[in-house]
C-alpha cells in the first residue's frame, strides 16, 4: 500500500513552552484543496488503521488513548464517527464526559477517567475528558466549589498545580505502554456561529442545541486563555497535542486519522509469532481437521 500522507505534522504541538494560539488557522487546510480531495485520502487512512489496529489488539502489549477536546460545534462526534469507522468496535471505545454525577464529585477529578484508561490492545476515546478540569472549570468558577476540596487546598495557584498533576499522570501512563495523543479541535468564532444557526434552522440539529452553548459563546475568550495555556502547559513529546484547524470538518477528519496512524506507526507493531511449541501443536491440529472424518 502507499505510504499515506502525514497530514498531522504542521499541528503537533511537543513543547508548549512557545505555543501561540493565534499561530494556528482554523481555517487552514494546507496542501488539500477540497473536499472531494480530502474524501479519496481519507479512506486511505481509515484502511491503514484498520490494519494497524488488528496488530495492535493481537499484539496486546501497548493502549492509544485519545483525548478530544473542543468548543461546541467543533465537531468531535463526527470525527469520533468518520475516524473511527471500520476500526474494529472489539478493539476500540469511546467514552463521552458528560457533567460530572453525584458520586463522581465525591471523588477525585482525575478517578471518572482513570477508571476509563484503555486496556492493553485497545484504542480508547475520550469525547472530553480530565482537561475540562483547566478550562469549563476555570472559566466557571463556581464549578470548582461543587468540586468539595478543602479550601485550604483552593489556592490561586490551583491551575499550575493541576497542569503539573495531569503532566505527572499521563507520564505515568506513557511508562506503562498507554500511548497518548491530544487533540484540540480549533474552531474559529465566526464558524461556531454558522454551525449553531444551522443546528437551529435545520430540525433533525435542534437536539443538538442548547442555549446554554450562547451564554458559553460569550465567555469565548476567557475559553480561549484556558485553551492556550493548557496546550502551554500539557503538550510534551510523550503527550503531544494536535491543534487541529476545525472549520472545514472534512480537513479535520483527515488530520485526526494521519496522526492517530502517526503513532501507530510508530510502535512498531507486528503480528506476535508464536513460540515452537505452539506452532508444532497448531500443525498437529491441522493435521487432524484435515484428515477428519477419514475412516481406519
Amino acid at each position: 500500500m502507499p505510504a499515506v500522507p502525514d497530514f498531522s505534522k504542521p499541528y503537533r504541538v511537543d513543547n508548549g513552552r512557545k505555543f501561540r494560539l493565534k499561530d494556528f488557522d482554523p481555517a487552514d487546510t494546507a496542501q488539500v484543496k477540497s473536499k472531494k480531495e480530502a474524501e479519496k485520502e481519507l479512506p486511505r487512512g481509515i484502511e491503514r488503521m484498520i490494519e494497524l489496529q488488528d496488530k495492535l489488539y493481537a499484539q496486546d502489549k501497548w493502549a492509544l488513548l485519545l483525548i478530544l477536546q473542543a468548543m461546541d460545534a467543533a465537531g468531535k462526534d463526527g470525527v469520533i464517527k468518520h475516524v473511527m469507522s471500520g476500526v474494529s468496535p472489539q478493539g476500540c471505545e469511546v467514552h463521552s464526559f458528560k457533567q460530572p454525577s453525584v458520586e463522581e464529585l465525591n471523588h477525585d477529578y482525575m478517578w471518572r477517567a482513570v477508571k476509563n484508561v484503555p486496556e492493553r490492545g485497545r484504542i480508547g476515546i475520550f469525547n472530553r475528558s480530565y482537561y475540562e478540569e483547566v478550562l469549563i472549570v476555570r472559566v466557571h468558577k463556581e464549578l470548582l466549589e461543587r468540586e468539595r476540596i478543602p479550601s485550604s487546598l483552593v489556592s490561586k495557584n490551583i491551575w499550575n498545580e493541576r497542569f503539573a498533576d495531569i503532566n505527572a499522570y499521563e507520564h505515568y501512563l506513557s511508562r506503562n505502554g498507554v500511548v497518548i495523543r491530544k487533540f484540540f479541535l480549533n474552531l474559529s468564532k465566526e464558524e461556531q456561529k454558522k454551525r449553531f444557526l444551522k443546528r437551529l434552522e435545520q430540525p433533525d440539529k435542534n437536539w443538538k442545541f442548547s442555549a446554554a452553548d450562547i451564554a458559553e459563546r460569550e465567555r469565548w475568550n476567557d475559553y480561549m486563555t484556558a485553551y492556550e495555556e493548557m496546550v502551554q502547559h500539557t503538550a510534551t513529546p510523550h503527550a503531544p497535542w494536535y491543534v487541529v484547524p476545525a472549520d472545514k470538518k472534512w480537513y479535520t477528519r483527515l488530520v485526526v486519522a494521519a496522526a492517530i496512524n502517526s503513532a501507530l506507526e510508530d510502535l512498531n507493531l507486528k503480528y506476535p509469532v508464536l513460540p515452537a511449541a505452539q506452532r508444532k501443536e497448531l500443525e498437529a491440529a491441522r493435521k487432524a481437521l484435515e484428515h477428519e472424518g477419514e475412516h481406519h
